[in-house]
């Protein structure tokens, strides 16, 4: 009897990017995009880099640059190309003529990481609206060029047998989509209202992928959510509370990781995860202080921000993998505190919580106050929100110093003030 090896065929494949006068560093651009691929299971086997004054309107390189990489392909065995950039429907199309191979974008890539990544209902529905909103305009070509190896790369999640529908069936599904998120939208809107009703404040942990934000959320908190050596490790957006030495508590939630030409359609289906950001109270912005990329990251982080709209607020940046670090210290001027740790050690973990005891009791008041003894449960509310100084039994009652959110300093007002 034969038997026939039925493994998936390793994807190899040839990173292209273009490198224009008024372009970032292309070359560290590409190191990241090898990066993204051996996350989706691909091998990087060459890199390819043109100089022009603007991208290829036709086919994304030039023709001189496509026998270059047509001789690559062959040279090393690979079997697809991915561009740096999002390709055109045009652009996508042509260069898949002329290479006669698969043909990726960055987009496409990061969705494909981004399916494997959701595990949460709304996850899923936002990696499938993306997928969807992508592949609309490029039904053909995709169709054409996945067909070549029949899986791999751009194949995988919720999305993958909407290639087989036309452009009709495609837009009832988004609609449909559409309003599923607007439901998960809304019992996340609730969720916050519960928050903010609970005077808890909280902090939005944020940064570039794969700069340890849910390592740090697990150190901080036990919070047992995924955290692997690898970019997009964690899509799903976690929430835990973090007690302070002070007896404080503040919730922080961990958000999806930012990068470089984050695709418009993942920015635009996950807003409501990334709005975590804007409507936190206080900003922890993770960096990994021992990449060589860290400013252009950390620049990232803040024009994304400032897309989200969520500035104005107080920024902790955390300068993170102290025990990576060589050469000259990093250093973050547009943050309100500074703060360099580990979060796999545990190193300047302590120093962050005295900043947040320290926010926290800048947005309190301090009060002064003699509860009578039927009073003692206003004194419990103060333990759970705010923070109890001292507190003084006496025969007319007991006497407390504590601090409180502004929110609540009415509700515990004795009823002899009131």
């Amino acid at each position: 009897m034969q038997f026939y090896d039925f493994k998936e065929i390793e994807e190899r494949v040839i990173l292209i990017g273009v490198q224009t006068e008024q372009d970032e560093d292309v070359a560290a651009s590409l190191d990241e995009l090898e990066e993204l691929a051996a996350t989706a299971g691909a091998v990087t086997v060459g890199k390819v880099i043109q100089n022009r004054e603007a991208v290829h309107p036709g086919t994304y390189i030039g023709k001189g640059k496509i026998e270059e990489v047509a001789a690559l392909l062959a040279a090393y065995d690979a079997n697809g190309v991915i561009c740096d950039d999002e390709l055109s429907p045009a652009q996508m199309n042509n260069l898949e003529r002329e290479l006669d191979c698969k043909v990726m974008d960055r987009t496409l890539l990061i969705l494909d990481i981004f399916a494997g990544r959701a595990t949460t209902s709304e996850g899923k529905i936002q990696v499938e609206l993306a997928q969807l909103r992508y592949r609309s305009a490029r039904l053909v070509g995709l169709r054409e060029s996945l067909s070549r190896l029949g899986g791999g790369i751009g194949t995988r999640g919720p999305g993958e047998k909407k290639l087989e529908t036309d452009r009709r069936l495609i837009r009832t599904r988004i609609s449909a989509l559409k309003a599923e998120l607007a439901q998960v939208e809304k019992h996340r809107e609730l969720i916050r209202g519960k928050r903010s009703r609970g005077n808890l404040k909280t902090a939005a942990i944020v940064g570039y992928t794969n700069a340890g934000k849910s390592t740090l959320l697990n150190t901080l908190t036990g919070a047992g959510i995924l955290a692997e050596d690898k970019l997009f490790a964690t899509l799903d957006p976690t929430t835990r509370v973090l007690e302070l030495k002070d007896g404080q508590q503040i919730l922080l939630t961990d958000t999806v990781g930012f990068i470089r030409k984050l695709p418009h359609h993942l920015v635009e289906v996950f807003k409501s995860t990334l709005e975590e950001a804007k409507y936190a109270d206080y900003i922890i912005h993770v960096v990994d202080a021992s990449n060589p990329q860290a400013e252009l990251q950390m620049h990232t982080v803040y024009e994304t921000l400032r897309e989200l709209g969520a500035t104005g607020k107080k920024i902790i940046t955390l300068l993170n993998k102290q025990d990576q670090v060589q050469g000259e210290s990093l250093r973050d001027f547009r943050a309100d505190y500074t703060v360099k740790c580990s979060a796999r050690t545990g190193e300047g973990l302590e120093e962050l919580k005295d900043v947040l005891a320290k926010l926290l009791a800048e947005s309190q008041i301090y009060l002064e106050e003699l509860y009578t003894y039927k009073e003692a449960g206003k004194i419990q509310i103060i333990r759970e929100y705010g923070s109890l100084l001292s507190e003084e039994y006496r025969e007319d009652g007991i006497f407390v110093k504590a601090r409180v959110p502004a929110e609540i300093f009415v509700s515990v007002m004795p009823k002899s003030r009131k």
